[in-house]
């Protein structure tokens, strides 16, 4: 199949074709549902709706995307909402895209909702001709003082462990806004199998608030662990838009609060042979978008580390040093002043304190490596490294993180599944 970028539903609908996207009109529907007509509608089961999930807009206090999958065409999907527990209903038209990745296909289905206020309660439903799902909640706080979850690393051979993970995480810390997922969300990008455990372990957390994913190098691996164009992901996740549209849903930014985010794709070797120009491209977006941010804080989400370890329990050798994504992307870092920098890819938590120019520097940015949230794990792999505060206890285990932002202070911490602190560090900014 060839490559179909999902670009950011901009007004309602959508119609895809070949590697671009057609926009069309936003048609806008107010309607109000009587008990009698609701009650003629049947309760969607899992062929029409599954692996229904929020993804993050360029301002989730304003706008949310909702996206499903069903086994068979939906052409009229609709996504509805509103205010929590009222009568008027708001109905958002939904694509209807046939994807068959992995001798499989399904319907992949989005709406993006772009009217909605602050501070406030909503719920929204699914479905298509007579057949609705279940409400869900969608709320959109709009606060400096907010929480968000952070996972590293989920790619697992049994996605119970990443159920665990996330559940614990989910459970301690209801009032998240938002989640992030560090990359390598799965082990085969193209294996949906893979793609429906991975929902699965976190469906009443997703439902519920919005997914911030990163495109991790496992994403383009082929079943036979050969590279590809990360299909499943590319569709699976409609994200903020950006220019050129030929990168869309590999890489963007979005606000929240005082906080910028900036989402960078570290697979420049995977993908260089499918976009020969994407890191020219990319550290281009990258300087201006931070460039042009006027928020406070700005966060840097990337999965590739920007260290570079040694070999504990390997025969041959490695230095430390810095990876080619640390000495690519850590001098824009510096130049434009930026805050804190999340990374996951070699499965471990190291706090690193902050860094410029490559040396221990108070004036840097704070690195973090967030750890492993899956049930793949390098035990003993890693040497310290000369710029590592902070590990996890080993043999390490599966973690997460937390951020808890206020106007001036953001504060990271890593925890066990039981609740267990690994790690605490604030930034602070008057």
């Amino acid at each position: 199949m060839k490559r179909r970028d999902f670009l950011k539903l901009t007004g309602i609908g959508a119609i895809l074709s070949g590697c671009g996207i057609m926009f069309i009109p936003q048609v806008k529907q107010i309607i109000q549902i009587t008990k009698t007509i609701a009650s003629r509608y049947q309760t969607t089961n899992n062929a029409a709706v599954f692996n229904l999930h929020q993804v993050i807009t360029s301002d989730i206090t304003k706008s949310r995307t909702i996206m499903w999958q069903s086994k068979s065409n939906e052409p009229d999907a609709t996504v509805e909402y509103r205010i929590k527990d009222t009568t008027d209903i708001h109905a958002a038209k939904a694509t209807d895209e046939e994807f068959t990745d992995d001798n499989t296909t399904s319907y992949i289905h989005f709406a993006a909702i772009t009217d909605l206020h602050s501070f406030t309660a909503y719920e929204y439903r699914v479905g298509y001709g007579n057949k609705r799902s279940n409400w869900h909640d969608l709320s959109t706080n709009d606060n400096s003082n907010f929480k968000v979850i952070i996972f590293p690393d989920s790619q697992s051979n049994d996605y119970n462990v990443w159920r665990d993970t996330a559940q614990a995480a989910w459970n301690s810390n209801p009032d998240a806004q938002f989640f992030i997922n560090i990359g390598d969300l799965v082990d085969n990008g193209e294996d949906h199998n893979q793609w429906n455990a991975w929902f699965d372990a976190i469906e009443n957390m997703i439902q519920t608030i919005p997914a911030v994913p990163l495109l991790g190098n496992h994403e383009t691996y082929t079943r036979n662990w050969k590279v590809r164009m990360p299909e499943a992901y590319l569709h699976l996740f409609v994200l903020p838009e950006i220019m050129p549209k030929k990168y869309q849903n590999q890489y963007c930014s979005f606000d929240y609060g005082a906080v910028h985010f900036i989402i960078i794709n570290t697979q420049i070797g995977e993908m260089e042979q499918f976009q020969p120009d994407i890191l020219s491209d990319e550290l281009t977006w990258v300087e201006n978008d931070i460039e042009n941010t006027q928020k406070k804080w700005k966060i840097v989400l990337m999965h590739k580390d920007v260290l570079q370890y040694g070999f504990q329990n390997r025969p041959e050798p490695r230095e430390e040093g810095f990876t080619d994504e640390g000495r690519r992307f850590m001098p824009l870092f510096d130049k434009y002043n930026v805050d804190v920098v999340l990374t996951g890819h070699l499965h471990t938590y190291r706090n690193r304190g902050h860094i410029r120019n490559f040396v221990r520097d108070e004036s840097g940015p704070l690195y973090i490596i967030t750890g492993v949230a899956g049930d793949v794990r390098y035990p003993g792999l890693w040497k310290q490294h000369s710029l590592d505060q902070t590990i996890a206890p080993q043999p390490e285990t599966d973690n997460y993180m937390t951020m808890d932002a206020s106007n001036n202070i953001l504060t990271f911490s890593s925890f066990l599944p039981n609740g267990e602190l690994i790690d605490r560090v604030s930034v602070n900014k008057s």
